[in-house]
């Protein structure tokens, strides 16, 4: 039997972050993860980072390769019919994004903790929080075919919407919130050059929504609004290209440079809400609390932020012997996460084609139209999209 002051559940971001966090403020936590490093390190994930998070990154000491390698952008595109737009974050703001892919900072994150000497157990099988509901905590698992007891004061759920931590508190003391999308992301990872200056471009076309999304100045992330049932293998690349095409305006249609896709993928949009986000020892961070539709960006951002908060808790706690944090816990991150759940939820319901209406689309066309020729509006995507607004409703 082993004892530390915090188990984190899951090596994704979140959990690797609050692991290095912890570390440097003398906490000692003991990672587990089911897969292997190679699995969890080669799953490709958006990258468009808040100013918070960047901050968060330099704060973990993983921010020298993001500094190097990242791009910082200052605005974003909004496309609709053959209107390209432009929405300067830093005038409205002061703030900016930076372009960095998720697959890199969970390497870099691996690097460091591995740097520092931290303990992840991974191929951790049948990983089981218990007791956390009382002073003795513990989460046992099996490792080449041994179980294993792991006792602590804390466990931290970071094992995102799938795993095991959210699934272990009874029913009756969680409340969701879920609204699924009726249709998903067709999305290709591809070495040509981005079509747009703009780091990120949101298309709203009478065929269905589509994005463009740079990773670096030679490779590119794009997405099609496609049907639920669709099959990637139904999607050539030739096809892709060509549908594409179509949705974009002509100032990007024309430029666009085609090349084989490295990745192809189907994702489905959901928004959902997991409530409260701490039961007992048990505290539940990034998607195993809640899950954004990837419109607004928030994904990674938000999970950084309840990273953080729970950070700061934990070194209040066993720095100060106070707990008021970790009460504060679900509260705090919960008002940011309805924030963003909103501006990810405006942006799906703006940009993409629900029905065949004809009413719903030029209120769709009108929205856009104010958005981008007011100063208001632009003001209010742009808070939205750097953070800024998100960051007050922390208090």
């Amino acid at each position: 039997m082993a004892r530390t002051q915090v188990a984190i559940i899951g090596a994704g971001p979140s959990g690797l972050l609050l692991s290095q966090l912890l570390d440097l403020a003398g906490i000692d936590n003991v990672v587990l993860e089911r897969r292997t490093r190679q699995y969890v390190e080669s799953r490709i994930r958006a990258g468009v980072l808040e100013q918070g998070t960047a901050d968060l990154l330099t704060r973990a000491g993983v921010d020298a390769r993001m500094k190097r390698e990242g791009i910082v952008h200052d605005h974003i595109g909004l496309a609709f019919g053959e209107r390209e737009e432009r929405i300067d974050l830093t005038a409205h703001t002061g703030a900016s994004v930076i372009i960095y892919g998720q697959t890199e900072i969970q390497h870099d994150l691996f690097e460091a903790r591995a740097a520092r000497g931290g303990t992840i157990v991974f191929e951790a099988e049948d990983v089981t929080p218990l007791d956390f509901d009382t002073a003795a905590p513990r989460v046992t698992y099996r490792k080449d075919g041994l179980t294993h007891t792991l006792d602590c004061d804390v466990i931290a759920g970071c094992d995102g919407y799938h795993g095991v931590c959210r699934a272990s508190v009874p029913e009756s003391a969680l409340k969701t919130y879920e609204l699924v999308y009726p249709f998903g992301w067709l999305g290709v990872l591809a070495d040509p050059p981005p079509v747009s200056p703009h780091a990120v471009t949101y298309v709203s076309n009478d065929r269905g929504f589509a994005l463009c999304s740079m990773r670096s100045m030679s490779r590119s992330r794009y997405y099609i609004q496609c049907a639920l049932e669709d099959d990637v293998a139904q999607w050539s690349d030739a096809a892709f290209w060509d549908e594409l095409r179509r949705r974009l305006p002509s100032s990007l249609a024309e430029p666009l440079v085609t090349g084989a896709s490295i990745e192809k993928s189907i994702a489905p949009l959901r928004s959902f809400v997991a409530e409260p986000m701490r039961f007992g020892a048990l505290f539940l961070a990034g998607d195993s609390a809640h899950i954004v539709p990837p419109t607004g960006a928030k994904g990674l951002n938000l999970a950084a932020a309840d990273v953080r908060v729970l950070a700061d808790a934990l070194a209040q706690f066993y720095g100060e012997k106070d707990s008021a944090g970790l009460a504060a816990y679900s509260d705090r991150c919960l008002r940011r996460v309805w924030r963003a759940e909103r501006f990810s939820w405006q942006l799906t319901m703006l940009t993409h084609k629900f029905s065949d209406d004809d009413f719903n689309r030029r209120m769709q066309v009108a929205e856009l139209d104010y958005l981008t020729s007011s100063e208001a509006g632009a003001k209010s995507v742009a808070e939205n999209y750097t953070g800024v607004a998100l960051e007050a409703a922390e208090g």
